[in-house]
Formats: structure tokens, C-alpha cells, sequence
């Protein structure tokens, strides 16, 4: 068997996975309901003429159940993380006392649950397009090996095992959208 056609296979399962960790991440910034600190993540505040994140100028944690605090490291720049908030349009408002932001995240209405459900089955259909994307590549590198001498049988059976590892991933995306939809609708 060719050395190369194994080199292909690690790097999809590397893809796969890559893909996975994306959804993920993607699926920790749908807000629940609670207050999470990776709602803060990917906002970048202007910091000296430099995009920032704000967990690099500031300490970013939770008051409690339904608040998130922000404390700069330095006082003069809670204008721009409360600009930066703004502009992210999260669809919350932070609160600034000088001192600190807080965020409160209000209870979320069962059309907006819905919504969020919506968004989260988005990220999981883009995570499985991603994955059959990749399936589609290796596909193509099995039917060009078979082409230069790979043996037909051999070439059948890395394509079962190809839609083998998509199968497997795609149902942990599937569960990974379950499990985020009951977050979501759990009042």
C-alpha cells in the first residue's frame, strides 16, 4: 500500500478533527442563557491603534449566574472595551461604573431560543460540509493513486474506510448539536 495514500488518510482525520475543534469553538459563543466568558471571546478593542482582545487588556469573569465582569488593567481604556461591545453587536449592553463593565445577559424568550437553535444547526451543517469537502479531496487522491497502479480492491476499501471516518464524525457533530440545542432550550 502506498505510503503517501497513509500520509492522506492521517491528514484527513487531522482535518476532521480541525473541524470538530472549529464547531466547537463556534458553538461557545451561542449564548444559553448564562453568562460565559467566551461570549467576550473574538472581540478586539482598539488598544493604542492596535485591535486587542479584550482578555489581553483586561480580566474578563462572572459576578455570577447572569453577569459577566470586565476590569481593565488600565482605567483610561474601559471606553474602548465598552466601544468595542457595542460594535460587536451581541445584542447586550455593558454597564460601566468607572471601575469595571458588567454584562448583564438577560433571560432569553423562546422565539430567541430558537433562533440561537437555529444558528447552532448552522454551524453544525457547516461543520459536516467541511468534512465531506475533505472526504471529496481524498476521494480524488484514491481514484489518481488507483490510476498510476493502486489495485481496485484496495482502492474500495480505503473508500469505505474514508466514508467510515465521515460517518463517525459526522455523527459527533450531530451529538454535539443535540447537546448544545438541550443548553439552549433548557429554561
Amino acid at each position: 500500500m502506498s505510503l503517501e495514500l497513509e500520509q492522506q488518510f492521517k491528514h484527513a482525520r487531522q482535518e476532521f478533527e480541525k473541524a470538530l475543534d472549529h464547531l466547537q469553538k463556534e458553538l461557545q459563543r451561542v449564548r444559553t442563557g448564562k453568562a460565559s466568558t467566551n461570549l467576550t471571546d473574538g472581540i478586539l478593542v482598539n488598544y493604542y491603534g492596535s485591535p486587542t482582545p479584550i482578555n489581553q487588556i483586561a480580566n474578563v469573569g462572572l459576578a455570577d449566574a447572569r453577569t459577566i465582569t470586565i476590569t481593565p488593567w488600565e482605567k483610561k481604556i474601559i471606553g474602548e472595551i465598552e466601544q468595542a461591545i457595542f460594535a460587536a453587536n451581541l445584542g447586550i449592553t455593558p454597564q460601566n461604573d468607572g471601575e469595571m463593565i458588567r454584562i448583564s445577559i438577560p433571560p432569553l424568550t423562546e422565539e430567541r431560543r430558537k433562533e440561537y437553535v437555529k444558528q447552532a444547526k448552522h454551524y453544525g451543517e457547516e461543520g459536516k460540509i467541511s468534512i465531506r469537502s475533505i472526504r471529496h479531496k481524498i476521494l480524488d487522491f484514491i481514484k489518481k493513486e488507483q490510476k498510476n497502479g493502486l489495485s481496485e480492491d484496495l482502492a474500495k476499501a480505503k473508500e469505505i474506510d474514508i466514508q467510515n471516518l465521515v460517518n463517525d464524525f459526522s455523527s459527533k457533530i450531530d451529538k454535539i448539536i443535540e447537546h448544545k440545542e438541550k443548553e439552549i432550550m433548557t429554561v
